[in-house]
């Protein structure tokens, strides 16, 4: 409770999506139960920050599959608005687009992400306007003891507000599913079938 009355709370899902597979719509709805949030904004994004190239896939194609992707989750909503900006897509320029009052902020993140957020654009900012909420995409101990590490420290460097999301992982990445594609029919099977099947029409990743 903030200033006597309910916040409203948004959860904030980026990445490339090249392509949405399963593991992103179960992190998606473990998200959403975990911080019982009214919104889920995905923001494919343009160019990443840690990335020198775009993405073979075009940016409609990745709009067009994550709407495929998360379209049975009735909180979430696609937004364009880092395609729409270009350049490299700062999560600090996000968050401050996103912030208003009566709203509370929560950014889902990853394991690399967590551990390197501090190296950001303005980390300050996102610490500032947002709860961070890491989902580990691996079972690792090692590794979420380094989370754990970790988000102590930025709630000491940063007077950070960070989480550890708890679920059961899907492990699989993006990379991986695009390699399947190239090799391996099984690729079909981390994908939402409306993805597996855009991706066929459209020829991608091949």
């Amino acid at each position: 409770m903030r200033e006597g009355r309910e916040l409203e709370r948004i959860g904030i899902y980026g990445g490339t999506f090249s392509p949405p597979h399963n593991g992103h719509v179960h992190a998606a709805r473990a998200f959403l139960t975990a911080f019982s949030l009214d919104r889920l904004i995905v923001i494919p994004t343009f160019i990443p920050p840690h990335k020198t190239r775009t993405e073979a896939t075009s940016p409609a194609d990745r709009v067009a599959m994550c709407r495929l992707a998360f379209g049975e989750i009735p909180e979430a909503e696609i937004s364009e608005m880092e395609i729409l900006r270009q350049g490299k897509s700062y999560t600090s320029d996000t968050l401050r687009a996103l912030s208003r009052e009566g709203a509370r902020l929560y950014f889902l993140c990853g394991t690399d992400m967590l551990l390197t957020l501090d190296t950001w654009h303005e980390p300050e900012v996102v610490f500032a306007l947002a709860d961070i909420v890491c989902m580990a995409r691996e079972h690792d101990a090692a590794a979420y003891a380094r989370l754990e590490e970790k988000a102590r420290e930025y709630e000491d460097r940063f007077d950070a507000r960070v989480h550890l999301l708890t679920a059961e992982p899907i492990e699989i990445s993006s990379s991986e599913v695009r390699a399947l594609r190239a090799v391996d029919g099984a690729w079909r099977e981390t994908l939402p079938l409306p993805v597996a099947e855009y991706i066929e029409s459209r020829g991608l990743y091949l």
